[in-house]
């Protein structure tokens, strides 16, 4: 399997490119709590509706060429749970339980043009998803009256119990009837307390609906209201999966779990799929394409969703002991002559897009980015657009709840790479990575860049790079040693050394660990660790070592660092460069000047690589994301007439010069800018050098996750 093959289309070219990305505060105030998670958009795909439940409001996003512009909102009253939209109406399901025991729920009708709630429909329950028939002769809603969690472990049965309703939505808005239809009895999990948490309508004027704590799926006709069929979802075994939470992507285990699907869609008008993400018993890592007739599997994707997140760099390790990559959304749709399913992984940040022209045999096509745990995907086949809603929100990680747009295009990913557009921009063939920090030219070679882990993995890796493949490519790992074991730093900073071998840059925490230069020899061994002078030590803080360099060899050698920020004897506003003579074992250090921090964040460094032996490049950086992020800049310093001082000397201050603006590369691609732009190495030689670069994903912890590589042009 390839993670970067195209979509199959009429020239095998065709794939979805990510064009925009917009924090949905910006419909309010970023000082608000949001959440994007369901979204609709009109006949015309010019205007998007999305649910946003902390705020209590729907919110309008106006859509052009795939570029998102904040329209408004709407307040509702209560937590807006789904929506979809019918000619020039929004039909809003609204959440109005005043607790779990005694659920309830309201049906908003809202007139797109005037912005206003032209009728009022009381559900009777708590409701969860909502769909249209393709005709506007039907919605149906499933009322969920989902079960508390912290009453008996979460188990059910807890009542009451959920139920459909269908809404004829026939006459004026006021005067639309509902028709209630149980589910109970029929699953073989709590068959008293069934729980609807999805529903998806066909062509043929039914409706699917998933039970997903009873893992069980039902089929009702919409006109009559009578359950088709029902069936188990049963369990998946999945082979080649990692099931600990331990720091290693290592895919050699076996789950066996039951699916308990979340989202639900047609393939077609006899075949449906669901997301199985799994929840209190379950969660099988897959998506399931089933007969709805028979509710006999006609495909399982098995390992590949976990696959596909592997080799692109955005495995959620820390979720391997919980339901990994979790799939939790699900969309089809047709664009042209080709019809695709979405499938959106919830803690990978992912979108898997697969090729379903054969609904029986879905092919993986690509896997796109997106926010922090997609939620809604919504295929605008109108304008050849997806959108995608992220719900996560967190002000003070830098993390904003978002819509993010997709168009599908024939522009071959190679050359909107080349532009730093397109992803992946990097991957691996099997091998598992993520969390980049440190990046470093290797001498000699054109083509290949060296990469150091950091501590989001243990043990410490060494990653070659191809850096001329497109996307670039892990191509071999390195597991660091020490005394014949595998062994962990806080890898920040690699350079590979001219004769063989590298020195990695391991970061402090300004109290038990300390900063350390570590000598490694070509087979991954660690040859010595080198700590700071006491008296420099002494006045680390945690934020330590960031980047490491080599200029000169043999003898002559000198090993530069970077301290990402002021330490307790700098001058405000200047970090510092330390230089390591392995012949003499000396230290020597010269003072950093920064760029004034962004109100509320900081400037700090976070690489410096060698342009040659009497030249240094130094990336500096804010600690901002998205609107926020204003300084990603590669600074210019001359060490040729530079003597740095001795420690507890004054420390000479170094003048830098902008060489490199690294945010427009950043943004290039539409996506939300990342803080930790990390990683830069020069690649080549001569007048033929080549700059790259790299962002740190911390693994998925707390970020949006996304493994960048940024070709950032020719160096002089």
């Amino acid at each position: 399997m390839s993670v970067c093959a195209p979509p199959a289309g009429a020239t095998g070219t065709e794939r979805f490119q990510r064009v925009d990305t917009m924090p949905v505060f910006r419909n309010s105030s970023a000082a608000e709590h949001t959440a994007a998670e369901i979204a609709a958009a009109t006949a015309d795909g010019r205007t998007v509706v999305h649910t946003d439940s902390p705020g209590r409001r729907i919110g309008f996003t106006k859509v052009r060429d795939g570029r998102l512009t904040p329209d408004g909102t709407l307040a509702v009253p209560g937590e807006p749970t789904s929506v979809d939209i019918v000619g020039k109406l929004a039909l809003v399901a609204v959440n109005t339980s005043p607790s779990r025991a005694t659920p309830s729920g309201v049906l908003l009708v809202v007139e797109l043009d005037g912005r206003e709630v032209v009728a009022t429909h009381d559900l009777g329950g708590q409701p969860d998803s909502i769909d249209i028939s393709e005709d506007g002769r039907y919605a149906a809603v499933a009322i969920e009256n989902e079960r508390d969690e912290d009453v008996d472990g979460g188990a059910i049965p807890q009542a009451p119990a959920g139920f459909l309703t269908i809404v004829d939505l026939k006459g004026a808005p006021a005067s639309w009837a509902q028709r209630r239809v149980e589910l109970t009895g029929i699953a073989e999990v709590a068959p008293s307390d069934p729980e609807p948490e999805y529903v998806s309508i066909n062509g043929r004027g039914q409706v699917a609906v998933t039970l997903q704590e009873n893992n069980h799926v039902a089929v009702v006709d919409l006109r009559s209201g009578k359950l088709v069929n029902h069936f188990p979802a049963g369990s998946a075994t999945v082979r080649g999966v990692d099931t600990a939470d331990d720091g290693r992507i290592d895919p050699a285990q076996t789950i066996t779990a039951p699916r308990e699907p979340d989202a639900v869609a047609w393939l077609d008008d006899r075949t449906l799929g669901t997301a199985d993400e799994g929840d209190y018993r379950g969660g099988s890592r897959t998506w399931t394409v089933f007969d709805a007739a028979s509710g006999r599997v006609v495909f399982s994707s098995g390992n590949e969703l976990d696959q596909v997140a592997i080799k692109q760099g955005q495995y959620p390790d820390g979720r391997s002991d919980n339901k990994g990559v979790e799939p939790e959304g699900l969309a089809v749709a047709r664009f042209g002559r080709h019809k695709y399913a979405f499938v959106g992984l919830e803690r990978a940040n992912l979108v898997a897009v697969y090729d379903v022209d054969d609904p029986r045999r879905p092919r993986f096509l690509q896997a796109l980015p997106t926010g922090v745990a997609p939620e809604g995907l919504l295929p605008i086949p109108a304008t050849g657009t997806l959108v995608v809603s992220a719900e996560e929100d967190s002000a003070k990680d830098g993390i904003r709840s978002s819509l993010t747009s997709y168009r599908l295009t024939r522009t071959p990913l190679a050359l909107s790479l080349q532009r730093n557009q397109g992803t992946p921009s990097i991957v691996s063939d099997s091998i598992g990575f993520g969390a980049l920090s440190g990046l470093s030219g290797i001498p000699g070679d054109h083509r290949n860049v060296v990469a150091v882990t950091d501590s989001a993995y243990r043990p410490t890796r060494i990653l070659t790079v191809d850096t001329l493949a497109a996307p670039a490519r892990v191509r071999a790992e390195l597991t660091l040693t020490k005394d014949g074991t595998p062994v962990g730093y806080d890898g920040e900073g690699i350079a590979a050394r001219r004769g063989g071998g590298y020195w990695v840059a391991s970061e402090g925490d300004g109290k038990k660990l300390p900063n350390l230069l570590v000598e490694v020899d070509r087979s991954g061994a660690v040859v010595r660790e080198v700590p700071l002078p006491a008296s420099v030590a002494a006045t680390a803080t945690s934020n330590g070592f960031e980047g490491v360099t080599v200029t000169g060899r043999g003898a002559s050698e000198q090993v530069w660092l970077a301290v990402q920020r002021e330490w307790k004897a700098d001058q405000p506003r200047q970090a510092t460069l330390a230089r390591f003579t392995p012949a003499t074992g000396a230290w020597a250090f010269a003072a950093y000047p920064l760029d004034a921090a962004p109100a509320g964040g900081w400037i700090g460094l976070s690489e410096v690589t060698a342009l040659d032996d009497r030249t240094l490049l130094v990336l500096e950086r804010d600690n901002q994301r998205g609107d926020s992020a204003a300084t990603k800049k590669v600074y210019r310093v001359d060490i040729g007439t530079l003597t740095p001082a001795a420690a507890g000397e004054p420390k000479p201050v170094v003048t830098k010069t902008l060489a490199r603006d690294v945010l427009p590369a950043v943004k290039a691609d539409g996506a939300t800018a990342h803080d930790k732009v990390e990683g830069i190495a020069v690649v080549g030689y001569g007048p033929l050098r080549r700059l790259v670069g790299v962002v740190d994903n911390d693994g998925l912890d707390d970020a949006p996750g996304e493994s960048v590589f940024l070709r950032l042009g020719w160096i002089r």
